[in-house]
């Protein structure tokens, strides 16, 4: 008996062991799978060993028998287990808080008469939306305390699949703000568009064992979710394999859909726009991110969730960020600072949504609370009122005071993948007749302030006095030569035309324009820089910004990426685009064929309720 069930050992071992060495090959294969395997190169016992050494010293700060690297003294601290603000010293050691109490530090900070809060969390973001590099966009927002960011890179991904994310993973390696990663769920936004890559859940299933990956990213196609569609739940039930959380995207979702949709595994959402939508999708076990971008603005809508009834159950992001709104008004700081002071939201609930309701969400167990053992990332407020930053800590070193943010590295990426995503167009030069079309097609009809659209009826031509303008989607990735028409109404361009490399979620070049010659000429102005934004005249470039890395992000800094934009817009704006949208980030939502009512793919206009064209 004990040599068979040897026996069966052996086979075991040699099964198991066989299943973990295919793993490691395929694991292999992905950018991320080659970090993990050289990570996994540190035996177990060296780091068991390393990780005790750790909290033996901070045992020895946090019972007082060793002085602190960092204490903050008199801390007036926000305390999101008591919803209250304490005052002690905060003790810091390799990076954590060591104790709550009476502390003496290597070195000491007073913080007499301001306010300490954990570190800020943006639980919804898509990085490629700030078009700058992710080094670039931790400068822009470490300065306003946020010290976490939960990114979806399936801009990217749509345009470059696994390589994208691998992209992203490298790009955001060792920076101050940590950046942890939400796995692309729908590439493309559903299989009527046209993406540069199609993944299914086996293309994304290796970059789960990568310890800042926290789940799947928003799940856009809820009406492959609701009709079971077989594709759409395997990515679902493997995220649930891996014991991950599954972010939703579901606009307007309601009834026994919602309880469809729900039911399947989707853990939240952050496209409510109405209160009666979020407390629908709230009761039903949802956890609601309020966002406030630059496209999509809901906190007005939303603030009263911040109630003691509901705010458990809610978190704060932006989704989408332009430059100019994160040098002028700041990142997760402004929605706090808007909540306290235009909505009356009670400043500790506003901090919890920030910080504590994100990190308990998606299971990050030592962010979003003071207290011992979490990690040392705070953001210091002048008070509770303006919520000007005055200093913000990272690990427990000061990373941003008077004005000024540290120096760091910029992550080193693999030279072939930065090779790549300098070349993604696949796609000839345009001429005027690529966008004649002579019979009728659907309009989409703008609502200002809104992603959403409306059904505007059809149109045979171009009509600027009813403002009946002319759009196209070229595709740009694989050579298929789809360029798919309709018209536009309420962007209200005179003449001239507008064109983008940013057209989510699929990335193909969208272009608005006052005749088929000014549309032809705008598109090929982003092909010849490789990607971008572009405003032509009579074909005389009028202002462009130059986003050649996948088309989505420039090289440059974000303070002049924004002056390239400010400007750029106001050229738009010159041609008659109407005042109350943004040129550009207005047009890059018409071809996103998950938002009601109407959208523009390579194909057609779809009606995106019934997922048809029409």
């Amino acid at each position: 008996m004990k040599c068979f069930q040897g026996c069966l050992f052996v086979i075991f071992y040699f099964y198991y062991d066989i299943n973990n060495m295919q793993k490691i090959e395929q694991v292999e294969q992905s950018g991320a799978g080659r970090r993990i395997f050289m990570a996994s190169r540190e035996s177990y016992t060296s780091i068991i060993n390393r990780k005790t050494a750790e909290k033996q010293r901070v045992m020895r700060v946090a019972s007082g028998r060793e002085k602190a690297d960092l204490v903050l003294k008199n801390a007036s601290y926000v305390n999101v287990f008591t919803n209250e603000l304490d005052t002690a010293d905060i003790a810091c050691t390799d990076g954590v808080i060591a104790g709550i109490g009476s502390y003496e530090g290597e070195l000491e900070l007073d913080m007499t008469g301001k306010v300490v809060a954990p570190g800020l969390i943006d639980a919804h973001i898509h990085l490629e939306s700030s078009l700058v590099t992710p080094a670039e966009f931790v400068k822009a927002v470490l300065p306003h305390g946020t010290t976490a960011v939960i990114t979806d890179p399936h801009e990217i991904a749509n345009v470059l699949g696994t390589d994208g994310i691998d992209y992203m993973i490298q790009a955001t390696e060792g920076l101050p703000v940590e950046v942890r990663f939400m796995l692309p769920s729908c590439v493309p936004a559903t299989p009527l568009d046209e993406a540069g890559a199609r993944m299914d859940y086996q293309a994304i299933d290796a970059f789960y064992d990568y310890d800042r990956v926290q789940g799947l990213a928003e799940m856009m196609n809820y009406t492959g979710v609701i009709h079971g569609d077989s594709e759409v739940l395997q990515k679902i039930s493997a995220a649930h394999k891996y014991h991950c959380r599954i972010d939703g995207h579901a606009p307007g979702l309601s009834g026994n859909d919602l309880n469809a949709y729900i039911a399947a595994g989707v853990y939240s959402d952050h496209e409510c726009s109405s209160m009666e939508e979020a407390l629908e999708k709230l009761r039903r076990g949802q956890y609601i991110m309020i966002r406030e971008g630059t496209a999509a603005r809901n906190l007005k809508a939303l603030s009263g969730l911040l109630v003691p009834q509901y705010y458990e159950h809610c978190m704060f992001c932006t989704d989408d960020k332009h430059p100019s709104d994160l040098l002028e008004k700041g990142h997760i700081d402004a929605i706090i600072r808007q909540a306290v002071q235009d909505y009356g939201v009670d400043p500790i609930f506003a901090i919890k949504a920030a910080t504590h309701h994100a990190a308990r969400y998606f299971g990050l167990k030592s962010r979003g609370a003071i207290a011992p053992g979490y990690l040392a990332d705070f953001a210091v407020f002048d008070d509770l009122k303006d919520f000007r930053v005055n200093s913000v800590i990272v690990h427990g070193e000061i990373w941003y005071e008077d004005g000024k943010i540290r120096s760091f590295e910029t992550p080193a990426i693999d030279e072939w993948l930065v090779e790549k995503v300098h070349h993604t167009f696949n796609v000839d030069p345009l001429k005027a007749e690529n966008f004649e079309d002579h019979r009728p097609r659907g309009v989409i009809g703008l609502i200002p302030g809104e992603i959403v659209t409306t059904d505007a009826g059809y149109a045979a031509g171009i009509n600027t006095d009813q403002d009946i303008l002319k759009i196209a989607v070229v595709e740009r990735h694989r050579h298929t030569g789809h360029i798919g028409i309709g018209y536009l109404k309420g962007y209200g361009l005179k003449e001239g035309a507008v064109a983008t490399s940013i057209s989510h979620d699929s990335h193909n070049i969208i272009v608005v324009g006052t005749s088929d010659e000014e549309m032809a000429a705008a598109a090929n102005r982003i092909i010849e820089n490789g990607g971008g934004i572009t405003v032509v005249r009579q074909g005389v470039v009028l202002g462009e910004v130059i986003l050649n890395i996948a088309g989505l992000m420039s090289e440059e800094s974000l303070t002049e990426v924004n002056k390239s934009l400010e400007y750029t817009k106001d050229q738009a704006f010159r041609l008659g685009v109407s005042r109350g949208i943004d040129p550009f980030m207005t047009l890059s939502f018409m071809s996103l064929p998950v938002i009601p009512e109407l959208r523009l793919t390579t194909r057609g206009i779809i009606d995106v309720l019934k997922q048809q064209y029409i």
